[in-house]
């Protein structure tokens, strides 16, 4: 697949996320509370550590933090939340994963259910598709943010695996523990290198090429994940050309 059609992907996934700036601060708050189950001190919970360098970096206010640790120890009240992974396929054969984070588990099972039903796809059982990813660090950074060779002196230096060309953009993939995701991370802002995206992220092992009306329709099928209240993040082992997402727009 060709490394254009993957950044117009991550461009489209960025662009939804950028219109949804209060969306962005529960899904962190969510993935706190969650975290901090196994412990409110983030030194001694790497999970923690992983959301709250997430948080910070979208300028979540210091007490939001606080509270949304508090509300998964138990400190205060509201931090009942089960964490669920949907699969299924989705326009095209595309094969799709869904994490949710809900207080409602029925309801949210009906609704993504819907989602995937109205726009053109298929839920599927638990194993059907996730066994075509791979959990990873994947570090975004532009293509114009920084060359190959400072990215290899710096992120592999650093402990990443690998660094893969996008077409304009740079995935940086490395083992997906928070220590080696912070470490890797800490080692390109230091160096002055601005990230598009860093997270632990399902990576697909192989992509679909996706065109037409296949295309169209597995972007919007993401575009409505992307706005149900209850989903965390959403991953998928398709890519689109650039024309394609602008003729969504």
């Amino acid at each position: 697949m060709s490394g254009h059609s993957k950044w117009a992907t991550i461009k489209h996934k960025k662009a939804a996320l950028d219109a949804k700036r209060g969306k962005a601060f529960t899904r962190l708050i969510k993935e706190i509370m969650i975290a901090a189950r196994n412990g409110g001190d983030p030194d001694a919970n790497p999970r923690l550590r992983t959301a709250i360098v997430a948080a910070k970096a979208v300028s979540m206010p210091a007490d939001n933090i606080k509270r949304a640790i508090m509300r998964g120890t138990g400190e205060l009240e509201g931090g009942q939340i089960d964490e669920i992974m949907f699969e299924g396929y989705g326009p095209g054969g595309a094969a799709v994963l869904v994490n949710v984070a809900t207080d409602n588990r029925n309801r949210t099972v009906s609704e993504i259910r819907h989602l995937f039903s109205k726009n053109g796809g298929n839920l599927g059982e638990q194993g059907s598709v996730s066994w075509m990813f791979e959990r990873k660090s994947q570090i975004i950074v532009d293509g114009e943010k920084a060359t190959e060779d400072q990215l290899m002196t710096i992120a592999l230096d650093a402990g990443a695996d690998d660094i893969r060309d996008q077409g304009g953009a740079w995935e940086i993939l490395s083992a997906p523990d928070p220590q080696t995701h912070e470490t890797v991370l800490q080692a390109l802002q230091k160096a002055g290198i601005a990230t598009e995206s860093a997270e632990i992220a399902m990576v697909p092992k192989n992509t679909l090429k996706l065109e037409g009306k296949s295309a169209q329709a597995m972007l919007k099928l993401y575009d409505a994940l992307e706005e149900h209240d209850d989903v965390q993040s959403v991953y998928g082992n398709y890519e689109v050309d650039e024309a394609e997402v602008e003729a969504l727009a």
